[in-house]
């Protein structure tokens, strides 16, 4: 049997009680049989080895389970349909590389898009936020060509060797940088992996004519995975956009692609006076925009309202099976009509469970900008992201 409950447990003990706790969760939960022995097992080899190493149905379970724990996803109900993709036998740059791109193939899924994870072995990180990310570019007059999120990381790739395109765009993908040991390395995604969809409007042709698109699939890859007590630091994951995403965030966000004045301008609506809401209407139908291009592209992609209702369900779901739903409310609600969904008026505790995944401090080769661009809600959503 595991050792005891310590009252202040040392750091080998406290990895022993969370071992024993994710071990008793899987069994419970799966139904497997066999915990006493797998007890007396994991002990053994904690007390040996000084880690535990978990099976690939544990460690799917646990993956999947750090879903179903993300405060900040109301997209977690589909945690149980998380494929894990078990790569802890890689941790070659190369290698790892090219399962990035096997990832992203296996994700697609001709465009019925699939919750992957990939989790590779020790040694190796991906310092990119996402697997697919633009370029952002400071114009002499201070303006950005790109996503201004993205200066930060532009500028650390470009002094790690990365050259622009000649004819630079607002939307050049950036290469991937892996890191192994003190050594990054950069590596650049075929233009078969990178899905994009261009945006256009269905009764709207001015939409098409600002030249919007965004990728299909959002690949997180920086975060670290916990789970049973052991630290996976290179475990991207990947599901699904919802449409106020992209529409309302990464290309409204001033902070952003800011495409809301051009818009508004190309509808004919009054910039002139707040009051005219000529914000909200077009924000209105640049979601519209979204969701219509994903659909003509035949790209999964899911809506608020619909995902605000399926979190309502899975709570459901959550509170039949004994377990209570933690959350962060203001990322759970969307940003665009959240007053009209079920979740404006209910409530959550913000507690961290695990197995989860965390943010990481990434330690990149070269100095940081003196004045990082922060990230705009954006962090940790296998779906949503």
């Amino acid at each position: 049997m595991l050792a005891p409950v310590a009252l202040h447990p040392s750091a080998a003990e406290a990895d022993v009680l969370e071992a024993e706790r994710f071990l008793r969760l899987y069994h419970h939960e799966t139904g497997q049989p066999g915990l006493k022995v797998r007890l007396v097992e994991a002990e053994a080899e904690l007390e040996q080895h000084g880690r535990l190493t978990l099976s690939s149905a544990e460690l799917a379970h646990g993956a999947g389970v750090a879903w179903r724990n993300s405060t900040r996803c109301v997209g977690r109900g589909y945690w149980r349909a998380l494929e894990l993709r078990d790569l802890r036998h890689v941790t070659a740059p190369e290698q790892v590389f090219a399962q990035l791109l096997g990832h992203l193939e296996r994700a697609w899924n001709g465009g019925r898009l699939r919750a992957v994870i990939s989790v590779f072995g020790p040694g190796v990180r991906i310092l990119s936020p996402q697997l697919i990310r633009y370029a952002g570019y400071r114009q002499p007059g201070g303006s950005v060509l790109g996503d201004p999120q993205n200066l930060d990381l532009t500028r650390r790739l470009e002094a790690l060797g990365w050259q622009a395109p000649a004819h630079k765009a607002a939307f050049d993908v950036l290469p991937i940088a892996v890191q192994s040991g003190d050594q990054v390395r950069l590596y650049t995604l075929p233009s078969e992996g990178v899905r994009e969809v261009q945006i256009s409007h269905p009764a709207l042709p001015a939409v098409a004519d600002l030249g919007l698109k965004w990728h299909a699939l959002p690949v997180i890859s920086d975060m670290r995975l916990e789970v049973a007590g052991q630290q996976f630091l290179c475990a991207p994951f990947s599901g699904w956009y919802m449409q106020t995403e992209i529409a309302a965030r990464n290309l409204a966000d001033a902070g952003r692609y800011d495409a809301l004045p051009r818009l508004a301008q190309a509808l004919g609506l009054d910039t002139r006076r707040e009051r005219s809401l000529w914000r909200d209407r077009a924000l209105l139908e640049l979601n519209v925009a979204v969701l219509h291009s994903f659909d003509a592209a035949g790209v999964r992609i899911d809506n608020h309202h619909s995902a605000t209702r399926r979190f309502v369900r899975f709570e459901g779901r959550e509170a039949r099976a004994g377990r209570a739903v933690h959350g962060r409310w203001s990322w759970l609600i969307p940003p665009v009509s959240p007053a009209l969904t079920p979740l404006w008026h209910r409530s959550y505790t913000d507690t961290e469970l695990t197995p989860n995944f965390f943010a990481q401090t990434m330690s990149w080769p070269v100095q940081p900008h003196p004045h990082p661009v922060q990230p705009i809600r954006e962090q940790g959503c296998p779906v949503h992201r």
